[in-house]
């Protein structure tokens, strides 16, 4: 099991940014791909975007031109720029990762409310 520790949320207003990040315990060679995801309060978990060990990132529609996701293999960490961020970008966001046994992992989750 991998423990996940993220960083970086708070509160911004709208046309804010806000960079997260998430610092795994293992070595990210062994990950197969990070991402995060959001929850808003009475909505599901949803992806927002994820990246693969070769690099290949993928985006919510909702997102695409504003959130960028990247990691450093180095530090072990994923991190997630959020740009023109609105209020409906107001969630938990939690980072996970599939390792390559297969084993998906959740941080606790960080709370980003974007004011209006």
């Amino acid at each position: 099991q991998v423990q996940l520790v993220e960083s970086g949320g708070g509160l911004v207003q709208a046309g804010g940014s806000l960079r997260l990040s998430c610092a795994a315990s293992q070595n990210i060679f062994a990950i197969v791909v990070m991402g995060w995801y959001r929850q808003a309060p009475g909505k599901q978990r949803e992806l927002v975007a994820d990246i693969t060990r070769g690099g290949i990132t993928n985006y919510a529609d909702s997102v695409k031109g504003r959130f960028t996701i990247s990691r450093d293999n180095v530090k072990n960490t994923v991190y997630l720029q959020m740009n023109s961020l609105k209020p409906e970008d107001t969630a938990v966001y939690y980072c996970s990762v599939v390792l390559v046994t297969s084993i998906r992992s959740w941080g606790q989750g960080t709370q980003v409310t974007v004011s209006s």
